[in-house]
């Protein structure tokens, strides 16, 4: 006996292999597949002329089989055996069998023995085999085929009745709507009434189905209304082979379906395309509003000369640096990973490219990002300068201060003393001691013209740096500058005074001339000392205030000669007190040359000697500061000395992976997210340093020799850090989006990556238009000579590089290189498929494309499309042809 085995359906077959087998044995199920199987087999027979009565006994002698088979294939059997004998029965029913099987059809334990013998079960699968494989296998929706198809196109069909639910081919059938809306869906004019049909009356609804098929779509009954409603599970293969007759009856509106799914799938592209289109514009006007409000606050040079306010300008700039910035750098490398996301769907779905409104490029974005990078370097710049600033004129008003209150100090009284006639009253010594004294006051007066002009410099530099009280800084100089010039005058006049008695002044005391001549000098060097000893000074460097104690140690050099000095001057007091107790003289101990007292030069010289160990202590202080600000420069440098590399290294490799990756995409995605793991987890780093440099501000500390990096390039370094890596990825993602799309091996990819990384010898992930040219050239592609090869290359160059940007990404070359792989629609397809959906009018109303499409793309078609203003057109009438142009012309509708 011949055994053939039949694989229709293995999933199928499959899932439900235990209950087919048991129904098989069933006989309320046995009774629906004869009385179907019988009417199926008649409904072809016939066209032969002739039917079956009994399945199991008709098929007996292999004569009606065989007829069956020619009649639904269309072709030819081997002529039958006409003896009466088994064997010869036994004969036809294998050749039926041979020709179920060359059909790749298996066929498992049903042997011609089994048919001839009538066996009821055999026969039943047999023809359920020959249903499966010429009613059932061939259909096709949307890639399901065999049962998933016809399942598929049933719920396709009955989508919009609510009341129809079709989940399977038994209990889903048996109030007989899903039947009705089959019918109602293709030809509504059957039904007409089909709202008024109830779920509570499923013998009304299969009989008015079966009769209306029956009648009108010449589908013969092969059910039993009363079997499927009093069965708790009709018989599967019963309804499956009625309703692919359905659906060979409706076959000839499959055209509309097809072109629906088409439109539908273009569609579902646009939308996603829009919404990515519409969040790009979205993110760069927000990201470039923030940028036009910031950039005036980060220019804006307003000074309130005062140092907290500058330094609370300083906090806000902090703040905006920690806080502000961030998420808009995140939002700067989203729009990049958008905008490449939407370019790359744009190619693979043959649209053209996505060009952003105006002043919204990739372009316009990087630029205001710059002029944004630039402004807040440039107020950063003049944040520190403007606290160095501040700190100067702080400093200098504390200073001419302190030299105007000394010189006023001076100046005291020296009018009044010009302006005396006392050398009127006096004897002739005595006018001649007026006339020295009045010698050692000019001599003083020049001494304190150096003061002067120093008083006088400090405040054209505060005016000059613009202190916030220039006013009364002006008005003080010039009360001096003015009593100065009197003083000038007052002096000469006094003198012309003196020198015209002069004649009559001969004897003078040596002793008080030479304590005034030398007294003098001596007082106004230990002025100068004092002053130097408790001058304020500002430094920033070890080396500048090892200057100052180098200098301080050169002064307390010169203190020995000093000592003798003043010994010296001492000694003229001395012999004038000596004088005066030998030969007791009277009105002779007052020096009449000079103010100057010996203890007033006595208590300055212990002044000075008490300043000197102050002053060794004030710079010994200065000093251990300085020691703490070299430390935070070290402090800082040994950490930015670790995390500059360590950036660096880290670029390089993102770069390193982008163009000489190794093995799969998958393991450079994989491994450039694990970098950007490391990276965002390296970020304390980052945060340590900014710890740092807070630090190294707050100590006014502005040089560090012991680092080339700065904090600025540090965190330049690091938001490119970031923004490569997310390009990277999103790089690496287009590429495997790619690959998918077109099918391109990985052994193709990898020698196309070869070829670009060879001719990329900046390393920039880009190719010069002459580099891409090379690069062609080396992997086979041919240019005419001359001029023709030239527009040749021009052209293609207008494609890979549509934004004329100068360059060539690896994307763009990879789309290139693979243009003839993809099979993508184009607008005459889905012109051609609106054309179907439409019945070959020029036109479509919306009553037809809420039928055939899907709710959410039938409404977004009708919002889109323009009225038809053809001759020809009705009410309502809209116009798909512009539609399926704008779809591929424009990216904006």
């Amino acid at each position: 006996m011949a055994e053939y085995e039949y694989e229709y359906d293995q999933e199928y077959m499959g899932q439900e292999d235990e209950w087919e087998r048991e129904g098989l044995l069933d006989p309320a199920w046995e009774r629906q597949q004869r009385k179907t199987f019988t009417a199926w087999c008649n409904s072809h027979l016939r066209k032969a002329g002739t039917q079956i009565e009994e399945i199991a006994e008709d098929f007996r002698n292999g004569l009606k089989l065989m007829l069956l088979l020619e009649v639904i294939s269309g072709e030819r059997l081997p002529k039958p055996d006409r003896g009466k004998l088994r064997f010869h029965q036994i004969a036809n029913v294998n050749k039926a069998l041979d020709f179920i099987a060359s059909k790749g059809v298996k066929l498992v334990s049903i042997g011609a023995e089994e048919i001839v013998d009538g066996n009821t079960k055999m026969t039943l699968g047999m023809i359920w085999t020959i249903i499966l494989r010429f009613a059932i296998q061939d259909i096709s929706v949307e890639e399901s085929s065999s049962k998933e198809g016809l399942l598929l196109w049933c719920q396709r069909k009955t989508a919009p009745y609510k009341n129809v639910n079709v989940q399977n081919f038994h209990t889903s059938w048996k109030d007989g709507l899903a039947f009705c809306a089959l019918i109602h869906r293709h030809r509504p004019e059957l039904i007409p009434n089909y709202h008024e049909l109830r779920k509570d009356d499923p013998i009304g609804n299969l009989n008015l189905a079966f009769e209306i098929a029956e009648k009108y779509l010449d589908i013969p009954k092969m059910l039993d209304a009363e079997d499927i409603v009093n069965t708790a599970r009709p018989d599967e293969k019963a309804i499956m082979t009625y309703v692919s007759c359905y659906y060979h009856a409706f076959s000839g509106l499959q055209k509309a379906e097809t072109a629906a799914n088409r439109i539908c799938k273009v569609l579902r592209v646009n939308q996603e395309n829009e919404r990515l289109m519409e969040e790009y514009e979205r993110l760069a006007s927000d990201l470039l509003e923030w940028i036009r409000k910031t950039i005036p606050w980060l220019e804006n040079r307003t000074r309130d000369n005062t140092l907290p306010g500058t330094q609370h300008k300083l906090e806000e700039f902090r703040d905006y640096r920690r806080k502000h910035k961030p998420p808009k750098l995140e939002d700067k490398s989203k729009l990049e990973i958008i905008f490449n996301t939407l370019q790359t769907k744009l190619r693979l779905s043959n649209r053209p490219a996505y060009m952003p409104s105006e002043g919204k490029m990739v372009a316009d974005i990087a630029n205001a990002w710059k002029k944004l990078e630039f402004a807040e370097k440039g107020f950063e710049e003049w944040l520190l300068a403007e606290l160095r600033r501040l700190e100067r004129l702080d400093h200098l008003a504390r200073k001419f201060k302190h030299k105007s209150d000394i010189h006023e100090e001076w100046t005291e009284g020296k009018e009044v003393m010009l302006q005396d006639t006392d050398f009127k009253n006096c004897n002739l010594y005595e006018l001649k001691a007026l006339r020295k004294k009045h010698e050692a006051f000019e001599s003083d007066l020049a001494a304190h013209q150096d003061r002067v002009e120093q008083i006088a410099a400090i405040a054209q530099e505060l005016n000059d740096l613009e202190y916030w009280d220039v006013v009364t800084i002006n008005a003080r100089c010039q009360r001096i500058c003015d009593q100065w010039d009197r003083l000038g005058a007052l002096t000469q006049k006094r003198r012309n005074a003196l020198d015209e008695a002069e004649k009559i002044l001969e004897r003078v005391d040596q002793y008080h001339l030479e304590f005034a001549k030398r007294a003098a000098p001596f007082n106004n060097w230990m002025d100068g000392a004092k002053e130097d000893l408790v001058d304020m000074f500002i430094v920033h460097t070890m080396d500048e205030i090892q200057g100052l104690i180098d200098a301080h140690e050169a002064f307390k050099m010169t203190l020995p000669e000093a000592d003798k000095e003043f010994n010296a001057i001492m000694m003229c007091i001395t012999e004038v007190q000596r004088i005066v107790q030998q030969l007791d003289l009277k009105g002779v101990t007052i020096n009449p040359y000079t103010n100057i007292t010996g203890e007033e030069l006595k208590q300055k010289w212990q002044d000075v000697n008490n300043l000197v160990p102050q002053r060794d202590s004030v710079l010994q202080q200065e000093m251990v500061r300085q020691q703490n600000h070299e430390r935070l420069r070290r402090q800082f440098a040994q950490k930015a000395n670790s995390v500059g590399p360590w950036i660096e290294k880290q670029a390089e490799a993102i770069a390193t992976i982008g163009m000489q990756m190794q093995g799969t995409l998958e393991d450079a995605l994989l491994k450039l997210k694990n970098m950007e793991a490391q990276i965002m987890a390296y970020k304390p780093n980052m945060d340590e340093l900014e710890t740092y440099n807070q630090a190294i501000q707050e100590s006014l500390v502005f040089e560090n020799k012991h680092t080339q990096y700065t904090m600025e390039t540090l965190r330049v370094g690091w938001e490119q850090l970031l923004t490569s890596i997310a390009r990277t990825i999103n790089e690496v993602e287009n590429q495997i989006l790619t690959r998918e799309a077109k099918g391109i091996p990985e052994e193709k990819l990898q020698e196309f990556r070869a070829s670009f990384s060879h001719f990329d010898k900046k390393r920039t992930l880009a190719l010069e238009p002459e580099s891409f040219r090379q690069c062609l050239l080396s992997m086979g592609y041919h240019f005419n000579p001359g001029r023709e090869g030239d527009a040749e290359f021009a052209h293609i160059l207008g494609v890979v590089d549509p934004n004329g940007s100068g360059y060539v990404t690896f994307q763009a070359f990879l789309d290139f290189m693979t243009r003839e792989t993809t099979d993508s629609d184009t607008a005459e397809q889905v012109m051609q498929s609106f054309k179907i959906l439409a019945g070959d009018k020029p036109y479509i109303t919306q009553e037809e494309l809420r039928r055939e499409l899907p709710p959410d793309q039938a409404e977004y078609c009708i919002a889109r499309m323009t009225h038809y203003t053809g001759p020809d057109g009705i009410p309502g009438a809209l116009d798909y042809i512009s539609f399926a142009t704008a779809l591929y012309g424009e990216s904006d509708l």
